[in-house]
């Protein structure tokens, strides 16, 4: 049987796990699979991740099994374990029994069950977590367009506790004129990621493309969340304005979706 080239990557949330995982598949020159195990065929990583790496391929986990029946030659595998997955009880396919194991953990972590899972451990980002049971919100909100002005207020009042005690935040948010952002908060870090996805702007009614928000954190008010999103978001007669205003604006060329 081939020998498969798959790295599993696992560690707290917040740590860096994904911007790990984006620094070795930039260095790579052949194909390279990304996936997410855990998370749905969508994902706020696998989104963000296909829209700042050229050339990576995002691998459902419903196709794992028939890539590792006939996998691609050459090719380089990234597994992401979500934080809340039990290592110990984690059953893997014959084919990935062998693979290489990488924790990414904050500066300073000792003995953890990363530590006795891992081939090896690199250091991510520093962390100041203090939450005993952290749960897991998801919304995905694919085909909303949301006004910027509010999008910037729900994303200040989440990050500083309107909502309940926020360990991670991390989103996909299209705009009223046409472009995506993803937004990155990490708990004692000193500014959240706002950063304009590299992907066409879409111009031409709802968007078919993926968009949510994933939050991490304690004493979440989930419905306080999704209403104020909600309120974020604007109806079609809005968005055919804005759409229209700025293919008005748009010079030749431009490239719009």
């Amino acid at each position: 049987m081939q020998t498969l080239d798959i790295t599993l990557v696992s560690g707290p949330s917040g740590a860096g796990k994904t911007t790990w995982i984006q620094q070795q598949i930039r260095s790579i020159a052949g194909s390279t699979l990304y996936l997410s195990l855990g998370a749905d065929a969508g994902s706020v990583d696998s989104t963000y991740l296909a829209a700042e790496v050229p050339g990576l391929t995002i691998l459902p986990m419903t196709q794992m099994g028939d890539f590792l029946a006939h996998p691609i030659p050459g090719s380089t595998v990234y597994l992401e374990l979500g934080f809340y997955i039990d290592l110990s009880s984690l059953i893997l396919p014959d084919p990935m029994t062998d693979c290489r194991r990488v924790a990414v953990l904050p500066p300073g972590s000792r003995d953890t069950d990363w530590h006795g899972w891992a081939d090896e451990i690199v250091t991510g980002a520093e962390t100041h977590f203090t939450l005993q049971q952290p749960h897991l919100w998801r919304s995905a909100l694919s085909g909303e367009v949301l006004d910027p002005a509010s999008l910037n207020t729900f994303w200040y009042e989440l990050t500083n506790g309107a909502y309940g005690t926020i360990q991670r935040a991390k989103g996909i948010f299209d705009v009223a004129d046409g472009r995506s952002f993803y937004f990155d908060f990490v708990a004692g870090l000193a500014e959240t990621t706002d950063l304009e996805l590299n992907l066409p702007r879409w111009l031409n009614g709802r968007p078919d493309r993926f968009s949510g928000i994933e939050v991490v954190g304690e004493m979440l008010d989930q419905e306080a969340i999704a209403q104020t999103i909600k309120e974020c978001c604007l109806n079609d007669q809005v968005i055919a304005y804005y759409q229209q205003q700025i293919k008005d604006s748009l010079e030749p060329g431009d490239e719009v979706a």
